[in-house]
């Protein structure tokens, strides 16, 4: 069973250690995704016209951007933004009448001055490219999806990091189990063995680093399925413990090339969203409108100026409308719902860390250092242990070679010297 397990936690290791030491690289980043993007690329942030004058609000801007390029309409804007600060839009391609097919936009955000309405930039968010202006947005994809690309109407990026994720939360389990060897020897599975160094530190930054932080790591793999394969494995696996609220975006998706184009407008749906709220009682002002042209549905979002991306506890409230009824179609409202809900709620909080804060912040960057790390270590081992088979081989084809003799008998004496390892039967 044991001699199972490990064999299942080395390739399961190889086949994630790339990937994860890609992601965990940069989700130590994008945790600061905000502010870094923000640092590299002032001319699409910061406004040129004085912080004082008046500002016209997102819906005005939007309308403003939909009459001067028709090609292009507004997928989310902001209703305010902080002054001194530009109005970033999302925009999506419209369908061009005279070919069926979408137009080509070469952006899908662009930032205006909200006092002048004057275009300071424009970008392709999650391009493949590490200029300056796109590096952020290109890092946040690589995280998720390592920029594989779609096919079959599916987001097979997205996917194959789920199951990525899938079997790196399957192998927490394992190695959790393999890293304590015996009862006597439990102690080991948590130490450090700094002054000696070299494979023996390497070994255990791998294993106690591991056994240390192991509830945190699980967390990220778990919160990455959810993410990542909502719809596919988290969604039908939760709803066996607890009932969970239907989502207005589990039903078909349109394809882009034929959106639902909706009757309400924008000012329509805050109007009714935010009737709602006051039925709910809440308090927060609107802030921001998007439209998903596959489902057909507007999302109103509650949060004050520049806090969109939702930090502390478990994010902003939505309120979701049917973009042709005007219907309420469902909410999402933190700390509301079933317990299903809720344990839904607090993926992606939990995985950025923001449902902490700045404190959860540091500490999922930390994390993400850390997953980096078990990703190298655990290949070091892995090539340390190749090269001991590879020599066994050779020495067993070739028993008489004195060189082999005496190289075989310096390995048997670096394996005296190790207290116990993942492949080993660890009987002291």
């Amino acid at each position: 069973m044991r001699r199972t397990l490990v064999v299942f936690h080395r390739w399961a290791g190889l086949f994630t250690a790339v990937f994860l030491f890609i992601s965990g690289v940069t989700g130590a980043v994008i945790s600061w995704d905000h502010e870094l993007d923000e640092w590299l690329n002032p001319e699409l942030f910061h406004a040129h016209s004085a912080e004082s004058a008046a500002q016209l609000s997102g819906l005005q801007l939007a309308s403003h951007l939909e009459r001067t390029d028709p090609r292009l309409r507004v997928g989310f804007v902001s209703l305010a933004t902080e002054p001194g600060h530009t109005q970033v839009i999302g925009v999506d391609p419209r369908v061009d009448p005279t070919t069926g097919k979408l137009f080509a936009l070469e952006f899908n955000q662009v930032a205006l001055d909200p006092v002048t309405r004057e275009v300071q930039g424009k970008r392709m968010w999650g391009e493949v490219s590490l200029s300056r202006e796109n590096l952020l947005p290109f890092l946040y994809r690589l995280h998720y999806s390592m920029h594989i690309p779609d096919g079959f109407g599916l987001e097979l990026g997205v996917l194959f990091m789920g199951i990525v994720a899938l079997v790196w939360a399957l192998d927490s389990f394992i190695a959790l189990y393999i890293s304590f060897p015996n009862r006597r020897a439990w102690r080991k599975s948590f130490a450090f063995r700094l002054r000696d160094g070299g494979y023996k530190l390497n070994f255990d930054l791998h294993r106690s680093g591991g056994v240390w932080l192991w509830g945190l790591v699980l967390m990220l793999a778990v919160t990455a399925v959810g993410m990542n394969l909502n719809n596919e494995v988290m969604r039908p696996l939760v709803s066996v413990f607890s009932t969970i609220s239907p989502s207005p975006f589990e039903g078909e998706m349109r394809s882009p090339e034929n959106p639902i184009e909706p009757t309400l407008s924008r000012e329509d749906a805050i109007a009714r969203g935010r009737v709602e709220a006051q039925k709910r009682g809440m308090t927060t002002p609107a802030g921001g409108v998007f439209y998903s042209e596959l489902f057909g549905i507007y999302g109103v979002g509650f949060y004050e100026p520049g806090n969109d991306h939702g930090d502390g506890g478990l994010g902003n409230t939505w309120l979701y409308f049917d973009g042709r009824t005007g219907n309420p179609a469902g909410a999402q409202v933190p700390g509301e719902g079933t317990l299903g809900d809720l344990f839904l709620q607090a993926q992606f909080p939990l995985h950025s860390g923001r449902i902490l804060g700045l404190p959860g912040r540091v500490a999922v960057s930390l994390l993400g250092a850390l997953v980096a790390m078990l990703s190298v270590t655990g290949i070091v081992i892995w090539a340390r242990k190749r090269r001991a088979r590879v020599f066994q081989a050779k020495r067993a084809a070739s028993p008489s070679a004195p060189e082999l003799v005496a190289a075989r008998e310096r390995e048997r004496e670096r394996e005296r010297d190790r207290e116990h390892d993942i492949d080993a039967s660890h009987a002291e």
